[in-house]
């Protein structure tokens, strides 16, 4: 599947491997359990390495890795399930991950300017995906009433006023 970054399309260059098939040369996402199991194995690996992690994963489950880690894969089974939003915002915030962090699964373009309010780099989108309709999503509201992990770390309405005061 095709990625939606900065509102444009890009090609996929990380491989998903199954717990018991072995890891490519290139760039690889495996689970978290597969992490845990071969950290020591995975600790010299040369090529980039990502994690996919799970909803109900705590972001500290996969703090101790996240320095061998260059993307963490965020699953989103349905649309109503947020706990993809919190986990970017921790990984960012309290974790300091600098990576990319990918959302996975049945994302919303309504979704898409929240998502990267929290943190989240890229979006798996499905293939013939038009990327302006995403971009109309993520500027429809340009207001923000909370912090934000974006470029533009927008204040709070409160504090617009008193500045402007």
């Amino acid at each position: 599947m095709p990625l939606l970054e900065d509102g444009r399309l890009r090609p996929d260059d990380w491989t998903s491997i199954e717990d018991d098939a072995p890891l490519p040369e290139g760039p690889a996402i495996i689970s978290l359990a597969r992490l845990q199991a071969e950290a020591a194995t995975l600790a010299g690996r040369n090529a980039p390495l990502g994690v996919a992690v799970a909803p109900e994963t705590q972001p500290e489950e996969i703090a101790p890795f996240l320095s061998r880690l260059a993307l963490v894969a965020l699953r989103m089974p349905k649309s109503k399930d947020g706990r993809a939003f919190t986990q970017a915002r921790s990984l960012r915030e309290h974790h300091g991950f600098a990576g990319e962090i990918r959302a996975t699964g049945h994302v919303l373009p309504d979704q898409y300017a929240m998502l990267l309010r929290c943190g989240v780099s890229t979006v798996e989108v499905p293939e013939g995906t038009r990327p302006e309709t995403w971009a109309r999503s993520r500027d429809a509201i340009r207001i923000g009433y909370q912090a934000a992990q974006g470029a533009d770390h927008p204040l709070s309405l409160l504090r617009r006023k008193l500045e402007l005061a």
